[in-house]
């Protein structure tokens, strides 16, 4: 069987993260990406090095595989033009420039829908296209501070305020696009019409927060930093052990009662500080001092085969290269190799697997213009033609 989405053709005029990520993700899935790259540097991901694999910054190779790569020149009206005849002929565009500058360029939906009136346009911006911030700029740095995120990230009164270490509100605002393009390309399917998909890294950011928000909004008081540990449910943290951090899930009762019991703590169960999830929140402090002091007079391994044999749901605090190198990790393989240069690169896998339909990676990331006279060629330009706008400079290729 086909990939899920083979056949469907998308134009990638996106640049760093949020753009790419949804744009990896549909080529992941079976689509045709190919992505546009501006004259010079290309998208600054290149340029994010050391660390690098092979020819390529190792920041590229991982936001950009399953897709093919040209440069147009959209600074320039022979570059545009271009850029209008393939957005006419395709099913999917996705940009994440400051909201109106494809206005400015002639490249907005509007102007677009006219000549394609079945394209999905994903617009991914720092805020949106409407509201008082529409026109700013995005960074998720900014949208993680704007949001809250980092109002309740950290460990507690009076400390910095902490930034989640991934940059979760670009991550997510391309996964949300993703799923954006997804129903829109189903609904296109009864009706025949494309629509504009417009999301943000500022929403990204507040989709984070459900259960701070909840709190928020029924308590009117705005929840504030707790380390690891959960607004809503204790313990669900991480702790320290003889050598290291192993988190722990023991908030529900039946969870709660196999962890003082495993960790010889039975006394606790009838200490009417933690008798429920409502005290044991309302007392975190004391209840966390008293499961850390236990914890530390073994390691985390042996507290892992405890809790294990329990049931209790635990896990150790990995670093990255720990994740990476997991059993579990390799397993559901979520490290795969990517062509590049000569040779090939280790990239992150797919992490939705379909039983029918499986996503594959076909090809590594782009260099600067390796397909532009390919991808002309489909869309209907002539050797003329690209020959033309190869020496004008409004699009340029590997071999120029």
């Amino acid at each position: 069987m086909a990939q899920p989405l083979a056949g469907v053709r998308v134009i990638e005029l996106a640049h760093v993260m949020a753009g790419p990520v949804c744009g990896r993700m549909l080529g992941d899935m079976g689509a045709d990406v190919v992505k546009v790259e501006p004259p010079g540097t290309g998208d600054p991901t290149r340029a994010f090095a050391p660390p690098r694999m092979g020819e390529s910054s190792a920041a590229f190779v991982m936001m950009n595989r399953n897709k093919r790569g040209m440069v147009i020149d959209l600074k320039s009206n022979p570059g545009r033009d271009v850029a209008r005849r393939m957005l006419a002929g395709c099913d999917v565009v996705i940009e994440n420039f400051r909201t109106g500058v494809m206005d400015e360029l002639g490249l907005g939906y509007e102007s677009l829908r006219a000549a394609n009136a079945g394209l999905i346009y994903c617009q991914i911006t720092g805020y949106g296209n409407t509201g008082p911030l529409a026109g700013h700029r995005g960074f998720d740095l900014i949208a993680q501070g704007m949001t809250g995120m980092m109002s309740v990230t950290g460990e507690g009164e009076g400390r910095p305020p902490v930034k989640c270490g991934p940059p979760l509100t670009d991550i997510t605002a391309g996964i949300l696009g993703a799923m954006g393009v997804v129903t829109a390309l189903y609904a296109r399917e009864r009706t025949g019409e494309g629509q504009r998909v417009d999301t943000s890294l500022y929403e990204a950011g507040i989709v984070q927060t459900f259960w701070q928000s909840a709190v928020a909004l029924a308590t009117g008081e705005s929840p504030g930093p707790l380390g690891s540990a959960h607004p809503l449910a204790a313990p669900y943290e991480a702790l320290p052990t003889a050598d290291g951090w192993i988190t722990v899930g023991g908030w529900n009762q039946v969870n709660w009662l196999r962890l003082v019991k495993v960790m010889g703590l039975e006394a606790l169960a009838g200490d009417p500080r933690f008798a429920s999830n409502a005290d044991r929140m309302a007392n975190l402090n004391g209840l966390r001092e008293v499961l850390a002091q236990r914890l530390r007079t073994a390691t985390t391994d042996e507290w892992l085969r405890l809790l294990e044999a329990a049931n209790v749901p635990a896990g150790p605090v990995s670093s990255i290269l720990e994740m990476l190198r997991h059993p579990q990790t390799v397993a559901r393989e979520m490290v795969v190799q990517v062509p590049e240069g000569d040779g090939t690169a280790a990239t992150l896998g797919m992490p939705v697997k379909f039983s029918a339909a499986p996503a594959a990676v076909e090809r590594g990331a782009p260099r600067m213009g390796e397909h532009t006279e390919q991808v002309l060629g489909e869309y209907g330009f002539g050797e003329g033609e690209i020959a033309e706008l190869l020496r004008s400079g409004a699009v340029g290729s590997l071999k120029s």
